[in-house]
């Protein structure tokens, strides 16, 4: 593991849990000082057997007043989250007790941790490279079943292996051009260009397949683009409310109520949805609305999804010509209202679906459809498989690949020498590196000397 992330010699202590009513909360000490400032606040601390929990009363270091009683856990490094000393301290919850323990902890010579200060010492001590760092940060962020089931496949180093196995195959090459280019007699003579280019070209082709889940990757974290759109007073946001579950956008009777897109990211049979209600789609001379329309349109030109809402069937019509020059996206053509129409009222469009807020009229076609539409445009998502989550990720892997190729055009074309040609390698190695935090000038040369016979 490179040592990158440069570590500091504090002892560091935060709250771990939120503020608040509630039964516990939950303080993290770590540090070469654990020991010494768990003696001044901890009665007995030195009787404590690390990773057995044990009841135990936090003081005041200087005044020596009592704090709360307890559940005290010393995990001594390595073997810990951090790999330094590490005290977990559970008390109990509210607004007021851990704020004392934590002015107990500041006061015996623990300094505030910075935000995401305690995994970023995990990266520098080996615990966690830095794919498995961010992890941590997707699965506690995780709205979603399937963003869950992503982000702890992640943090179990499903994205790091893979990485590595890409970069191991870029390092074995580059110990091989090494080779040839130090020892050209030796053994069965000059490498056979060809066997590098394929294996470059096999390389290649995986960077590819990883760069293809990004779109993956992105919607998981984020969820498919599905906007509501359609015409003023049509019900959008009430249909954007039920779908929700909850009271989120302002609904009334008076035309042009919304004027901004309000989001929420929901659950929609397993599939990670971010839904948009949007202002209504007319002409209008007001300024603001106005803005909200264009907001609107901006959303409807980048969707997934387009949940197409209108009261009356001609509505729609002029709709979906307004709309035909700016979405790509795939449109469920929905006619609001249905309680208001009765048996007999106008929903004589076979493409449209008729719904309805107040009796949950065709909810249920609305949201199949909507998962059909999805599951189509991102196909079966397998949660197992490495996915790019993250814009870092996706740079990474294309520089690396940008890199292979051009080291591949030089290599068949033979010029530049191989040993000019071999940075793109070693580059695209680094690249790689970077994904993880795991960057070492002596992979190579360990590489060289394990795979080949240099000393005969």
């Amino acid at each position: 593991m490179s040592g990158s992330l440069p570590l500091s010699d504090d002892t560091i202590a935060a709250i771990a849990t939120p503020l608040g009513r509630g039964a516990t909360a939950l303080i993290r000490v770590s540090g070469p000082e654990v020991a010494a400032i768990g003696e001044r606040v901890i009665a007995h601390f030195a009787t404590l057997t690390p990773r057995l929990v044990s009841l135990a009363t936090v003081h005041h270091p200087t005044t020596g007043v009592r704090i709360d009683r307890a559940l005290v856990t010393l995990f001594a490094g390595p073997r810990s989250y951090t790999g330094e000393d590490v005290l977990e301290i559970s008390v109990h919850g509210g607004a007021l007790v851990p704020v004392l323990v934590m002015e107990a902890l500041l006061a015996a010579g623990a300094r505030q941790a910075l935000p995401g200060e305690f995994t970023r010492r995990a990266v520098a001590n080996g615990r966690m490279d830095l794919l498995q760092a961010e992890a941590v940060g997707d699965l506690v962020d995780a709205r979603t079943r399937m963003a869950h089931h992503v982000a702890l496949g992640q943090l179990e180093g499903g994205l790091s292996h893979h990485t590595a196995e890409l970069r191991d195959a870029i390092i074995d090459l580059q110990a091989l051009i090494a080779y040839d280019i130090d020892f050209p007699e030796e053994d069965h003579g000059v490498i056979d260009r060809e066997r590098v280019a394929s294996g470059v070209t096999r390389t290649l082709h995986a960077l590819d397949r990883l760069l293809e889940t990004r779109s993956v990757g992105e919607m998981l974290r984020d969820g498919a683009l599905v906007v509501i759109g359609g015409a003023p007073n049509a019900g959008k946001s009430s249909l954007f409310n039920t779908l929700v579950g909850r009271q989120r956008a302002i609904v009334t009777d008076i035309p042009g109520t919304t004027r901004d897109a309000i989001e929420s990211l929901i659950e929609v049979q397993g599939w990670p949805v971010r839904l948009v209600d949007t202002a209504g789609l007319r002409d209008s001379s007001d300024v603001v609305e106005r803005l909200g329309i264009e907001v609107s349109e901006r959303y409807l030109a980048e969707s997934d999804v387009v949940i197409l809402c209108a009261e009356r069937l001609d509505e729609l019509e002029i709709l979906r010509r307004r709309l035909s020059a700016l979405v790509s996206a795939p449109c469920i053509v929905v006619q609001t209202k249905a309680d208001l129409r009765g048996p007999s009222g106008d929903a004589g469009d076979d493409n449209a679906l008729s719904v309805s807020t107040v009796t949950g009229i065709g909810l249920d076609d609305l949201i199949g459809q909507l998962v059909k539409l999805v599951s189509r445009k991102f196909s079966v998502v397998d949660t197992e498989a490495p996915l790019l989550t993250r814009e870092r990720h996706r740079q990474a892997v294309e520089a690396a690949r940008t890199e292979l190729l051009a080291f591949r055009d030089a290599w068949l074309r033979g010029d530049p020498p191989s040993s000019v040609a071999a940075i793109h390698l070693q580059e695209a190695a680094q690249h790689l590196g970077e994904l993880t935090g795991t960057i070492d000038v002596e992979d190579v040369l360990g590489r060289v000397f394990s795979t080949f016979c240099v000393g005969k």
